[in-house]
């Protein structure tokens, strides 16, 4: 091994594997999108549902474009999409978590309150009302992704902030006549920052199976858009004939969303070592 170079999760193989998957997957897409090496995703550049062979390595889909590079977009706009949508959920619900477990009173009741209606509903059921409340395409995948996750963050960081808003250090700063921003900021947010990593790692694995359900369902990302999700409805109708337009890109989502669940369970094991 180079010196000077950490491998990452050391002596977690399975977290290991996860991120080297993941990275190998982003490093396609990124190189396929900036470089065009594999070809352009809206092409028509072969016949029509010709097998995986030479000149398409994973044949071509109904209208003759190739697949390969509709895979690698499909990659890049799976995770780039639930990643930003992530984002937005975790921003929004560990303000709300933050502000729930240091008020407590009447903020802690109509905050956990809310998050539990919006748990009320399926997970799936709620995404799929909420595409079709909105018209269908990314902003309504984007949409549905944080709805569904922001209940879960909101729990989570309500639940870590309750224990730290009790440590002296909070109290004292409070006493001092520290404002709400900086109690928050530099007292209660550093010590929930941990907490709000791992959930954000596994609520993008979430999202990407919610913005794959949607898409498949023809509710999310909207043609000539490309992703896992939409592949796999694009490619249900030829699944006799063409099982390779569905397979492909279920097997890419799958190991996707297993290495994300797998990077997050070694932050999570680095946060805390004595999680098994």
């Amino acid at each position: 091994m180079t010196a000077g170079i950490r491998i990452p999760f050391h002596g977690d193989p399975l977290a290991q594997a996860g991120t080297i998957a993941l990275v190998v997957l982003v490093g396609f897409s990124i190189v396929g999108l900036t470089t065009n090496i594999f070809g352009s995703p809206t092409t028509l550049g072969g016949p029509a549902l010709s097998v995986p062979g030479p000149g398409h390595a994973l044949g071509t889909d109904q209208l003759g474009r190739s697949l390969m590079p509709r895979v690698v977009a499909g990659i890049h706009v799976t995770i780039l999409l639930s990643a930003f949508a992530v984002m937005i959920a975790a921003t929004v619900g560990s303000l709300l978590g933050l502000l729930s477990g240091y008020f407590k009173g009447l903020m802690d009741e109509i905050v956990p309150r809310l998050a539990d209606l919006m748990f009320s509903f399926p997970a799936i059921l709620l995404a799929i009302m909420i595409s079709a409340i909105l018209k269908p395409g990314t902003p309504s995948a984007i949409a549905a992704i944080v709805i569904v996750t922001l209940p879960v963050m909101i729990r989570v960081v309500r639940a870590a902030t309750l224990t730290v808003a009790e440590q002296d250090f909070v109290i004292q700063a409070r006493i001092a006549g520290a404002g709400l921003g900086r109690i928050l900021a530099l007292h209660l947010l550093p010590n929930v920052a941990s907490v709000i990593i791992v959930q954000a790692a596994y609520s993008i694995s979430f999202g990407m199976i919610i913005e794959s359900g949607i898409s498949f369902l023809g509710l999310g990302v909207q043609p000539p858009e490309a992703s896992l999700g939409s592949l796999l409805h694009d490619g249900r109708v030829y699944l006799s004939v063409a099982p390779w337009l569905v397979f492909v890109p279920g097997i890419v989502l799958a190991i996707t969303i297993l290495s994300v669940n797998l990077v997050g369970d070694g932050l999570r094991r680095t946060i805390d070592p004595l999680i098994e």
